[in-house]
């Protein structure tokens, strides 16, 4: 048979590499955000945050810093302050607890239940929103006064509930309560029935229920609203001033003790008494978020 021969022609070119230095590789491209705008508004946001919040609050502390540290110990921590930041403290975060089991109640038979007047009740519940703080404090004392009409039923009981801290709680109590209703019903919503109904068919009591099921999903909820109002509760001045009596060491809370300081033109005074409140109200609700992300890690909220 013939052979086939084949020839190799050279290449009329040798084959050059480029060098890697002159390798283009194309930029990474920027990731935009679905939302634009971002610089900007976080700019407004932080712009906003600082000349309404930041300043005010380096005000008080520079005010009260001018005075000196023994000056601030003295007003800041007298005996008197002390008294009432106890008693505003004190019946703040016991007006907490109270709202937030009743206010869960409440948010519970709002959500879980239809009856005639829902929406009324509903309403009743935002009223203190709206409601001047000095008209809720005339009307609770005109209504746990002795001659008033819940007062005249438990003065044969021997308890007082004007010019004293369970008058206070009242009051904290009453224009608390709309955080944690508000705060608990959406989380109520979106639960729906059909978890407590798959638990219940898995042999579950309805006690088991609650604690298994129905408290991880509310828990972060409850104490967003407790923490509300107790913030809420530190800070209130006009409900609390008429039912208090706001007697020295006694009766007296901490926002009259400031009003008393400016009163008397103690505007240092007043800002360290201020400052004391800012500091242990701060601490106070940075560990309420500490339990809240702890509440969220466990149950995977």
């Amino acid at each position: 048979m013939p052979q086939i021969t084949t020839t190799q022609r050279p290449l009329s070119r040798p084959l050059q590499m480029a060098e890697p230095s002159t390798l283009s590789l194309p930029r990474p491209l920027r990731r935009r955000s679905a939302l634009p705008g971002f610089g900007l508004t976080l700019g407004l946001t932080v712009g906003w945050l600082t000349l309404i919040v930041l300043i005010p609050i380096a005000t008080i502390f520079l005010k009260s810093a001018g005075m000196g540290w023994a000056e601030f110990v003295r007003v800041g921590f007298s005996d008197r302050a002390l008294a009432a930041y106890r008693l505003s403290f004190g019946t703040a975060a016991a007006a907490g607890l109270v709202n937030a089991v009743f206010g869960l109640l409440v948010a519970w038979v709002l959500v879980r239940y239809d009856f005639a007047g829902k929406r009324v009740i509903g309403a009743i519940v935002d009223l203190p929103f709206a409601l001047p703080t000095a008209v809720a404090g005339i009307a609770l004392t005109a209504l746990y006064a002795p001659t008033g009409c819940i007062g005249r039923l438990l003065e044969p009981l021997g308890i007082k509930a004007v010019f004293t801290p369970l008058g206070i709680v009242l009051a904290l109590v009453f224009i608390g309560l709309p955080f944690v209703v508000r705060s608990v019903e959406p989380v109520l919503a979106d639960l729906g029935k059909d978890v407590e109904e798959a638990a219940a068919t898995l042999g579950a009591s309805r006690a088991q229920v609650f604690r298994h099921v129905i408290v991880p999903a509310i828990a972060p909820a409850l104490l967003t609203g407790f923490a509300l109002a107790f913030a809420r509760g530190v800070g209130e001045y006009g409900s609390v001033i008429f039912i208090s009596g706001n007697m020295p060491g006694r009766t007296e809370i901490a926002p009259l003790l400031i009003v008393t300081q400016l009163e008397q033109y103690a505007y240092a005074g007043a800002t360290a008494i201020a400052t004391v409140m800012m500091l242990a109200s701060f601490a106070v609700l940075l560990l309420i978020n500490l339990i809240q992300a702890a509440s969220r890690a466990r149950y995977g909220a």
